[in-house]
């Protein structure tokens, strides 16, 4: 069986080694995350090009995700490496701190402004939300604050503002040089951290383009401004991420469910891919096996319709990078298999601005009420395949094109598969003959299924599907007969 919902893992140091990536793409990694947050602009390149280069012996195609570290909001480090605050007790951020000697009253920060951003009567939450202080006064880069939640903290623990508002710019100087790595390893997806508003992506976009990166821009949806300006910032950008970790702390916990489902939903709605994140499986870094609500958390995600379900730390630095993987893979497998994954409305009643958006659209209708096998996408950009994939089926989508480029991005399309094709011929009957052949060559389907296809008139232009052509396997033509 096909898993239709995407895997995104993290390589890390845990996930370095040629052995283990082969077994991660082996169990079924779609596409590899390479969190800048961590390693040298060497190691990302490095790890890329053996991701690559393994996905080829395993004649796979595997996209690879450029995640940027973002402004980092952070303490400073402790004298002895961690203190405990004690509840009722006073602690101060001092941004003029030494760097390295915090104690129980107090640690600096790594974002000099966060004293403009906070006043008295602000709740800070440090180390995801483990931490809870509130705000008495603010003065001479000094943030005086009361502890409400005590417990131990450690090292360089992120700091967030309860109901956002932290003005630290979503683009620093450090992601500024990783767009630029980003580009050199032709990164098929960047991740922007923390935007706040649709201007962020677009920013992103225009340095990645000026680096000479042609990929997505993944728009990480984590600040309490962002779920605030969702429409806006799901518009500029190729995909969304759901980072619960920062965003569940900024909206309170209680209320990421919902703002999940919504963005999810949002998204489709948009044509947008989506990307589910943080702690799916937290467990799995130590323990070979999910939790049970790790395999409800996952489900669900895939019952909502998210694209894409990711692995952090439990691929990147966990001790089962493969077996957490796998674990995701049958989980999703036998979510799929539900009827409400199977189903959808989608545009039922929305006027197409397109030619090829409406061919997509009448082939997924088509192909969901005629018991069609599987749809053949000769495609350029991947545009078409994208379309289709917004709507819900059990009905595999294969993304035929010769551009390497496009089989990465549809790596991340939920139910769509790329196949390295080209097309050779300007005769349309040899070509459908030839993209139905390639299927059949591949035990996609056999002499008797129905298959539906969609192209262009002009094959190989870019925007330029404009028919759909319902043939049975076995049963066509052949061209010049």
């Amino acid at each position: 069986m096909l898993r239709r919902t995407k895997i995104v893992a993290t390589i890390g140091p845990a996930s370095s080694e040629q052995a283990v990536i082969d077994e991660m793409i082996g169990v079924g990694m779609d596409v590899a995350r390479l969190n800048f947050s961590h390693g040298t602009p060497d190691q990302h390149r490095q790890r890329a090009e053996m991701v690559r280069d393994r996905a080829r012996a395993h004649g796979r195609t595997v996209g690879v995700l450029a995640d940027l570290q973002g402004p980092k909001i952070r303490t400073e480090r402790f004298t002895n490496g961690k203190v405990r605050l004690t509840e009722g007790g006073k602690f101060t951020l001092d941004i003029h701190a030494d760097p390295n000697g915090g104690d129980e009253t107090h640690v600096g920060v790594t974002y000099k402004e966060l004293p403009n951003d906070v006043s008295r009567g602000d709740t800070l939450l440090l180390d995801d939300g483990r931490i809870v202080l509130w705000v008495e006064s603010v003065a001479d880069g000094r943030i005086h604050t009361h502890v409400v939640t005590g417990g131990e903290l450690s090292n360089n623990k992120g700091i967030n503002r309860q109901g956002g508002g932290l003005s630290a710019s979503a683009i620093t100087e450090k992601d500024r040089e990783d767009i630029k790595t980003a580009a050199e390893i032709a990164a098929d997806y960047v991740a922007i951290s923390f935007p706040r508003s649709a201007e962020d992506v677009h920013r992103a976009r225009a340095l990645l383009r000026q680096a000479g990166g042609h990929g997505g821009i993944v728009a990480k949806i984590e600040r309490a401004e962002a779920v605030d300006d969702l429409e806006e910032i799901i518009a500029a950008a190729d995909v969304v991420m759901i980072a619960r970790g920062d965003l569940g702390v900024e909206i309170g916990d209680a209320e990421l469910p919902a703002v999940q489902k919504h963005i999810i939903s949002l998204a489709r709605k948009m044509n947008k891919v989506v990307i589910t994140a943080t702690q799916m499986m937290e467990s799995m870094i130590e323990n070979p096996i999910p939790t049970r609500a790790e395999v409800f958390d996952v489900a669900n995600a895939v019952l909502d319709g998210t694209d894409a379900v990711m692995l952090s730390a439990e691929t990147a630095s966990g001790k089962h990078p493969a077996k957490a993987i796998a674990a995701m893979d049958r989980i999703c497998k036998r979510a799929e298999k539900q009827p409400v994954a199977m189903v959808s409305d989608h545009r039922i009643n929305t006027r197409f601005r397109r030619i090829d958006e409406a061919i997509a659209m009448a082939a997924m209708y088509t192909a969901n009420h005629l018991g069609v096998k599987a749809i053949a996408a000769l495609t350029e950009s991947g545009a078409t395949p994208l379309w289709m994939s917004r709507i819900s089926s059990g009905i595999p989508i294969y993304a035929l094109t010769p551009h390497v480029e496009t089989r990465r991005k549809v790596t991340l399309y939920r139910g769509v598969y790329p196949v390295n094709f080209a097309v050779k011929t300007t005769d349309h009957a040899l070509a459908n003959k030839e993209a139905v052949d390639e299927l059949v060559r591949r035990a996609a389907v056999r002499d008797g299924d129905t298959v539906i296809i969609t192209k262009g008139d002009l094959l190989g232009v870019h925007g330029g599907t404009n028919a759909m052509k319902i043939v049975t396997v076995g049963d066509m033509v052949e061209p010049g007969s």
